[in-house]
């Protein structure tokens, strides 16, 4: 068996061929961990960059480096790259991005980004104005002990009616079942 790592569609996945050689569940285990730590390594130094271009004001730097990681799937990339869209800084403002870059950081259950989402959709930037999808973000980033989240959530719920919260909330779990 031999072990690669290889970049496909964007993200990197274990090759693993067939050799006559046998190789030890152990050395598999090592060469796997090796392989992923070194893929997670690659993310970190673009985030940490990112972060420190971000910190200095230097938003153009911090953008390419959060790119980097983001499109390797890493979720607080994904967050902070959606930000600055939403923002507009170091990049130009562009809604439509940053409900893509919040959306893939919010599937992987990071809750400041599905938090950003109940925003979008409340104001209806990048999206359409949508209160019981605002209110399914919500509840499931307060679900995650965003306290934020679960105040912006109630302040909606008294805009709609039962029936938009009972949906909202079927939403929620559905997602939350499907592990989003």
């Amino acid at each position: 068996m031999f072990l690669s790592l290889a970049r496909w569609r964007g993200k990197y996945v274990v090759l693993i061929e067939r050799q006559e050689m046998r190789l030890k569940p152990s050395l598999i285990c090592l060469a796997l961990s090796l392989l992923l730590f070194s893929a997670t390594s690659a993310w970190s130094a673009d985030w940490k960059k990112g972060w420190d271009a971000y910190d200095k004001g230097d938003y153009a730097t911090a953008a390419k480096r959060y790119s980097l990681a983001a499109e390797q799937g890493y979720d607080y990339a994904q967050y902070f790259l959606g930000l600055m869209y939403y923002e507009g800084k170091g990049v130009s403002r562009d809604y439509s991005a940053a409900f893509k870059w919040h959306s893939l950081a919010a599937e992987q259950g990071f809750a400041l980004a599905q938090h950003k989402l109940g925003v979008m959709y409340v104001l209806g930037r990048g999206v359409i104005q949508d209160i019981v999808y605002a209110h399914m973000w919500w509840n499931i980033a307060a679900s995650q002990g965003d306290e934020g989240a679960a105040e912006y959530r109630n302040k909606v719920a008294k805009k709609m009616t039962p029936s938009h919260i009972a949906e909202a909330q079927k939403l929620a779990r559905e997602c939350v079942r499907k592990k989003l």
